[in-house]
Parts: C-alpha cells; structure tokens; sequence
C-alpha cells in the first residue's frame, strides 16, 4: 500500500478539470489510465523523469475506481485531498453544502485517533 500515491493520485487529479470530468465519468478507466501514464512520474520535475515502481494495490485500485472516499481515507489517504476532489466531482448533484454533509456523515464512525496520514 502507498498513501504516497494515493495522495498523489488525489491531488493531481483534482488540479485538471479534464481528470475530474473523466474520473466522475468513467472512475475504473481513469484510475487504470493515471496508473499507466501517470504514476510513476516525479513530481515537479522536467518531463521524462520518473520511476518504476510504484502502482495501487487491488484494495486502494477498487477504492479509487468506486469513490469510496470512506475506504481512502481508511487507507490514510489525506482527508482535505479527498474532500476538495469529491466536492469537485459531486457538489453539483447536492444541494449548497449537501456533499460536504453527505462526506461527514459518513465518516462520522471515525473516532480520534485518525488513520496516519503521514506519507
């Protein structure tokens, strides 16, 4: 598992609105998409460096692809990374601060001590 790359994942998608659109759209060919083109490239950094290794586990890859933000967060990813993505995906189909709602009251289980989010 790597909250690295969930986080990353979370926070690159959520900065192109094209990403966003294709991952409300179609989330199990996004996340296969992002995996393939995406993962293993090194932040800020020139075009063309990148790394091998990394990729989502079955766990983190169904979580993605069925945004279920409850398990994400569950897996450490970072709860501000998955709350601006969401809201950017689905605050359209709620009304004002209907998602915002929807995403606490379905967290409301989690009890402090969180999952780390240290990555």
């Amino acid at each position: 598992m790597s909250k690295y790359l969930l986080n990353k994942f979370l926070f690159t998608v959520d900065r192109d609105p094209e990403l966003v659109e294709a991952y409300r759209e179609d989330p199990r060919g996004t996340v296969a998409m992002w995996e393939e083109q995406y993962a293993n490239r090194i932040l800020n950094c020139i075009s063309g460096e990148s790394s091998t290794w990394l990729t989502f586990d079955d766990t983190e890859r169904e979580a993605l692809a069925t945004h279920d933000y409850v398990k994400l967060f569950e897996l450490g990813a970072h709860p501000f990374l998955t709350l601006t993505l969401f809201i950017g995906m689905f605050e359209r189909d709620h009304p004002p601060m209907g998602f915002q709602t929807e995403y606490a009251r379905r967290l409301s289980h989690v009890t402090m001590p969180y999952p780390d989010i240290a990555t």
